[in-house]
């Protein structure tokens, strides 16, 4: 059994940052992919970005202002979140693949944490 833990959500104006954290534990064998996904009220769960072992992948809402990044040393990824707006306020989620194929799904999630962007 894998656990992953968010943290690091909070209410932060418009503009501001914030830095997600997501870690691993339990039976882990090795991680090769990571996600973050987001869910807004009222709408579905939608990408933000994955990280393979050097690729990163970002929605096109988030580019150029999020950057997904790894510590395998640590079963942990981040998500460094600058100038924020209102419509990035949703509930993250981590998401983590074991194995070296990827088909494009995650085999662990984590609870979320809500980021929400307000002045």
């Amino acid at each position: 059994q894998v656990h992953l833990v968010e943290s690091g959500g909070g209410l932060v104006q418009p503009g501001g940052s914030l830095r997600l954290s997501c870690t691993a534990s339990g039976s882990i064998k090795s991680i090769t992919v990571w996600g973050w996904y987001r869910q807004a009220p009222g709408k579905t769960r939608e990408f933000v970005a994955t990280i393979m072992t050097e690729t990163t992948n970002y929605a096109d809402s988030v580019k150029g202002r999020f950057t997904i990044s790894r510590d395998d040393a640590k079963n942990t990824v981040y998500l460094e979140m600058n100038s924020l707006k209102f419509e990035d306020s949703a509930v993250y989620y981590c998401a983590a693949h074991e194995g070296d194929t990827w088909y494009g799904s995650f085999d662990h999630w984590g609870q979320g944490t809500q980021v929400t962007v307000s002045s």
